[in-house]
């Protein structure tokens, strides 16, 4: 029977071969999606183990791992007697701060870590000159330096960030003295890191001591030979909470405590689509073998009448499907390691920052192995059953490929049982949510009401796709109907997908499945953003904001000349508290020339408001609880913070000023404050207040640019202000706009390959469909259809499969993208019920143009045949 089986699949190889495309794809994409979570786990190591240079055991806090330890300052840990240790050649305790560094009119943010005793312990490289030999000296990254326009020798001034709430030094200047890089991203968030002496990171941190700094662990180089001993005196000298570990086992436990906050998930999730990928396939290789084991009857029931029992044709099928599942599984393997060996040896990832290499584990070749085969053999069982129902007799009929079985009356009650059950889940949650907005409750229920509306989805789409054999049909017959209607070819097409509504239905689901998760992905990203965007303007009163304690009129000016922005208005700021009944509340104080000005930026109705001396404009509510704020007698007195370094509270404070308020509604001018009040600007030229720094409100419109762009300028701008930092609802939209973007463009690419699938499944379906009609298709030629006129109507055939059930899912797509949006946006605001028309015409347009490349080579078949070789054939 091994040897028949052979021979049946070698006949039948080109029918095979979409089927085995299909299984190639899925198991690629599972390979891929391992190999791609090995080279991220192996930048992660590189990246988390790159702090510890060339040091061979590291002293760490546990708590760093998990534990509960507790922090020590260096002071307490005398770190001193551990680098004094018999066998330890040299330690590091790596300290770092976030400053701004600022060059003539040039500035950029940067990471400033310590210098080490030892290059080898260093985390950065130096590449030209050397380490700060003094207090007075810095060594600045190498792309940091091109970009402030300074060599060695130069100076520049580093100052720890406006509002980073470290206390230490205003600024120091230092003489730049060499240049570093990051080879292997140590500090690749921040383009990697500045050198400065010990002493200069104390004072960034607000301390003349170093003492004082928090002791963090340690980095040391280790003589091998005296390590044992070495390590058991560090044990001993550790203070409480401290451990000393080999490097490896350190990269082991940080790579371990960072894969259970969530790195796996990045494998899992990309899995998730390879699964959905495998499950689409599955759909292709049931029709694919459904078509075999109808073709095969008579050779089948001979097999019967010369002996073979219902066990051996069934293991026969099993068995083709076994080797097909494993010959393209091995292929895809194949095929999905060469991809990621070309991707990674380009460095293709490094845009993501990812320098790992290509790792190999068991899991890249065995479970796409393991999948691809049980999945297909999975598929093939309902044929291998009906083969064992094929009597010896049958060998005697006449051959009729046409599906004339009906589905299954259980199949239909399950499934419409559990659409239904879905679409109670789904509608209790959307009428629940609707009933709890506006109350306490909407905070509690809102979590369980979501995953509530996703069950009720996923029955729904389960229950659709099981019952597709039922509804699908229907369809396609009204599909065919209007098709039917330009010309006979069409009509031959419409009778031809009657023929087999069981095989047509299951090419339809799964394009379907492809199809409605794209649409709703897409519906549920352009309601994402419309109702953000919404959402932004009505809780931000000022559509972009640039603040900072070194902020001048050029940026200012610069800002105002950047497209799409239309007003700017530049003015001192002053930060303090104001009496809120018995407390004090965190505000700011803004100086503006008029309330006239103040409204060109200001979205808010300023009618009445007077900003003239001892008069002030404050908001209605806080903006940290939302809460009405009320002012006695409609006076405020506003106390400005003093310099931090003043000794003395009392004298910390500025001069309390009194003034008589008009509240109206505006929001989030400055969001680091409960309050933000408006005052004349001769407050802070002759009445008492002295800024801490500026600010710039800015009104845009973005019909003229866009939100990134305008965004991505004012961010060039500012770059000369030291410590300054956009806000305001254009800044957000930019960033939420571009994270939509990105997550939609990454789904949407996954999804493809099980739209990719699906597509090779109606070809495969055509494919079978001519080879099972070849006298039909011979008779129609024999009695005058043209070539031309074949071709048109196998075309025709494939644009109903494929436009209709993409219809069918995009409608189902944008109705679960609308549920989705209503239960995740609901609790922001007014939700925006659209949809993504680009997005959806495109896919059907991608799905009409591959459905006519699909009809190309089943055509090209059944036109090449003469009627007479066709019939004899047949």
């Amino acid at each position: 029977m091994w040897s028949i089986t052979i021979k049946m699949m070698k006949k039948n190889m080109k029918m095979l071969i979409p089927a085995g495309i299909a299984i190639l794809i899925g198991t690629a994409f599972i390979a891929c999606t391992f190999l791609f979570g090995n080279t991220l786990n192996d930048s992660l190591r590189t990246q988390l183990t790159a702090q510890y240079a060339q040091a061979n055991y590291i002293v760490q806090n546990t708590s760093s791992m998990g534990g509960s330890g507790t922090m020590h300052t260096i002071g307490e840990a005398k770190p001193e007697r551990i680098t004094s240790t018999d066998g330890v050649d040299a330690g590091y305790i790596l300290q770092n701060v976030t400053v701004n560094a600022v060059a003539g009119d040039k500035s950029a943010t940067l990471l400033a870590i310590n210098a080490s005793t030892d290059d080898a312990l260093l985390p950065v490289k130096m590449v030209k000159g050397s380490q700060p030999a003094n207090d007075a000296q810095i060594a600045l990254p190498s792309k940091l330096a091109d970009q402030l326009s300074v060599n060695i020798g130069d100076r520049v001034s580093v100052a720890a960030n406006y509002g980073s709430g470290l206390s230490g030094d205003d600024s120091v200047d230092l003489t730049v003295c060499g240049f570093t890089e990051d080879p292997n991203g140590a500090f690749g968030s921040y383009g990697g890191a500045a050198v400065v002496s010990d002493k200069i990171i104390a004072k960034l941190h607000g301390t003349d001591s170093v003492s004082d700094l928090m002791f963090t662990g340690m980095t040391l180089k280790i003589d091998e030979a005296k390590a044992d001993a070495a390590v058991g005196s560090i044990k001993k000298l550790l203070p409480e909470g401290y451990s000393i570990e080999t490097r490896q086992k350190a990269g082991d436990e940080a790579i371990k405590a960072l894969s259970d906050s969530g790195t796996n998930v990045v494998t899992i999730f990309l899995l998730s689509f390879g699964i959905l990928a495998m499950f689409v396939a599955a759909l292709v290789i049931a029709n694919t073998f459904q078509v075999l084991v109808a073709q095969r009857r008579r050779t089948l029931a001979l097999l019967r009448a010369i002996g073979a029992q219902k066990g051996q044709l069934y293991r026969s099928v099993i068995a083709e499907a076994g080797i097909l599942g494993l010959v393209s599984s091995v292929l895809g393997v194949a095929f999905g390691s060469a991809i990621m060996a070309i991707v990674v040896h380009s460095h293709a990832l490094r845009g993501l920052g990812m320098n790992g290499g290509l790792v190999f584990t068991w899991q890249v070749v065995v479970i796409p192995l393991v999948f691809g085969v049980v999945m297909t053999v999975l598929a093939s069982i309902g044929s291998a059953r009906s083969a064992t129902r094929v009597t010896p007799l049958e060998a005697l009929r006449p051959i009729e490929l046409s599906d004339t079985k009906r589905a299954g009356v259980l199949r239909g009650v399950f499934g419409t049982l559990l659409t239904a059950a879905g679409v109670l889940l789904a509608a209790y949650a959307v009428v629940r949510l609707h009933g709890a907005l506006g109350t306490d409750e909407v905070q509690r229920l809102a979590d369980t009401l979501l995953l509530t509306a996703m069950a009720g989805c996923a029955l729904i789409f389960l229950g659709l796709v099981i019952t597709a054999s039922f509804w699908m049909p229907l369809l396609m017959r009204l599909g065919g109907a209007f098709a039917a209607l330009f010309g006979p070819a069409a009509k031959v097409a419409h009778a031809n997908i009657q023929k087999n509504p069981r095989r047509v239905a299951s090419t339809g689901a799964a394009l379907l499945i492809g199809v409605t998760l794209v649409s709703c992905i897409g519906t549920g990203a352009v309601c994402a953003k419309q109702t953000m965007n919404s959402t932004l303007d009505t809780h931000y009163s000022v559509d972009m904001v640039a603040k900072g304690s070194k902020l001048n009129q050029s940026t200012a000016d610069k800002i105002a000349r950047i497209e799409g922005v239309k007003t700017t208005l530049y003015a001192p700021i002053a930060r303090g508290t104001v009496k809120f009944g018995s407390d004090d509340i965190s505000a700011t104080m803004i100086g503006v020339p008029d309330a006239a000005s103040l409204s060109n930026v200001l979205h808010t109705d300023l009618d009445g408001v007077s900003l003239d001396n001892g008069k002030a404009l404050a908001p209605a509510y806080s903006a940290f609880t939302g809460k009405v704020l009320s002012f006695k007698n409609s006076q405020v007195s506003f106390t400005a913070s003093g310099a931090a370094s003043d000794t003395d509270a009392d004298a910390a404070k500025g001069p309390a000023l009194t003034f008589t308020v008009t509240q109206k509604d505006y929001r989030n001018v400055d969001s680091d404050v409960q309050v933000t009040m408006f005052v004349n600007e001769s407050v802070f030229r002759d009445g008492g207040l002295t800024a801490d720094g500026h600010i710039v409100l800015a009104s845009v419109d973005t019909s003229k640019a866009s939100a990134v762009d305008i965004l991505t300028k004012a961010q060039t701008a500012i770059g000369e202000s030291a410590g300054a930092a956009l806000s305001g609802p254009v800044a957000m939209r930019a960033q939420w706009n571009q994270i939509v973007d990105t997550m939609l463009a990454l789904l949407v690419a996954l999804l493809a390959v099980a739209v990719l699938i699906a597509l090779i499944g109606v070809a495969n379906t055509l494919s079978l469909s001519v080879i099972e009609r070849t006298r039909e298709s011979a008779t129609l030629r024999a009695i005058g259809m043209t070539r031309g006129q074949l071709r048109w109507s196998l075309a025709v055939e494939s644009l109903v499969i494929s436009l209709v059930a993409g219809i069918a899912g995009e409608i189902l797509g944008i109705a679960f993208g609308w549920i989705g949006s209503y239960m995740v946006f609901s609790t922001f605001g007014k939700v925006a019920l659209v949809t993504n028309w680009q997005l959806n015409i495109g896919v059907l347009v991608v799905a009409a143009l591959a459905a006519l490349l699909a009809s190309v080579f089943p055509a090209r078949r059944a036109v090449k045949t003469s009627p007479v070789e066709a019939l004899a054939e047949a």
